[in-house]
């Protein structure tokens, strides 16, 4: 039955996603190296720190249990301009960064600059400055006293990130169509960085602290950057095989997402979600793995298959028993059709 839902939402074999991908704005290649990096961030405010540190009133306005991503920390912002934003500051205390750590902060920008997609948090706009230090208890270390900050401003998302929503009890639970939506989003963010950006973005963290939700629960991916600082973006064999290894990996992480979106609970790090969804008696339990806040409502068929989706996607990442391939751009094909029956049936019963 598992190989039938799978084969039912399988594209014909000729069909390409050339249709698909026509309505979303290309991503250009992005240079590993620019000898005037902020002549390519055109598309981006350069804030002043002054002006920063005013909107954040001090620093102090620090989102609590808000993830700023590796090494940074979140700030909710207000620019004089009526621009509400969240910032992300970013510290460099001279632990052997220098030079290397600036070159760094300028390659994330001009790939964050470049991304345009409704599914994808938007950059708008950055700054850099100094911050005064300790003293260095010793005389091996590094004399300067000055520290560089790195400050990247972001879209707000109001309803802040899809970890909260599930699991925080204080918030209104979210409803069975919006689960999907979420599902179809994030598949949509994926599509657009693996397949629609030269080169391809993998440098992804697919979980529900980094899916941020905004006014109207429009799920958007964060903490996106580059594959590495030190990886040439040529086309080789290599390099191949590296995207291939970091595709199956996201896709296994989605796959995870999904069945946190179905179950509400946090996968935690012994994998026992995945252990349940892999076990050849899984579709017995799905009733009794259902999130309880769905309150009972929701599409049972539109559920089974979700969970189908979420199997086929952490399956071995040789494909498993049966050697099923699930991609990206199936799953967002697939998603979007359930999510358009059920368009159908609101309007007409």
């Amino acid at each position: 039955m598992e190989k039938q839902a799978y084969w039912q939402w399988q594209p014909a074999r000729h069909v390409t996603f050339r249709a698909l991908a026509s309505h979303l704005p290309p991503c250009h290649p992005i240079p590993v190296r620019s000898r005037s990096p902020t002549r390519s961030l055109q598309f981006s405010r350069r804030f002043t720190p002054k002006e920063v540190e005013a909107a954040t009133r001090g620093f102090t306005a620090v989102f609590q249990g808000g993830a700023g991503g590796p090494g940074g920390t979140a700030y909710r912002a207000r620019f004089a301009g009526g621009l509400v934003a969240t910032v992300i500051r970013r510290r460099d205390d001279d632990r052997g960064q220098g030079e290397r750590g600036t070159d760094a902060f300028y390659l994330e920008l001009q790939l964050l600059a470049r991304l345009n997609h409704r599914n994808v948090v938007r950059l708008r706009g950055f700054a850099q400055g100094h911050h005064a230090r300790p003293v260095p208890p010793t005389p091996t270390l590094s004399p300067l006293l000055c520290g560089a900050d790195w400050f990247l401003v972001f879209d707000h998302m109001e309803n802040r990130s899809l970890k909260e929503c599930l699991h925080d009890p204080l918030r209104t639970p979210l409803d069975w169509r919006t689960r999907l939506q979420v599902a179809i989003d994030i598949a949509a963010a994926l599509e657009y960085l693996y397949y629609h950006c030269d080169p391809p973005v993998f440098h992804v963290s697919v979980n529900s602290g980094n899916v941020l939700m905004d006014a109207n629960f429009v799920a958007k991916l964060s903490d996106v950057g580059v594959i590495s600082h030190d990886v040439k973006l040529a086309t080789t064999d290599s390099f191949q095989d590296q995207v291939e290894q970091r595709r199956a990996g996201l896709v296994f992480q989605y796959g995870v997402l999904v069945l946190e979106l179905v179950t509400g609970q946090s996968p935690g790090g012994d994998g026992e979600l995945v252990r349940w969804v892999q076990d050849p008696g899984f579709a017995a339990s799905v009733d009794r793995m259902v999130d309880a806040d769905l309150g009972g409502v929701y599409d049972a068929r539109e559920l089974r298959d979700l969970v189908v989706v979420a199997r086929l996607c952490t399956r071995d990442r040789d494909g498993g028993a049966g050697g099923a391939v699930v991609t990206i751009p199936h799953i967002v094909r697939y998603l979007q059709a359930k999510l358009e029956r059920i368009g159908c049936q609101d309007r007409f019963g």
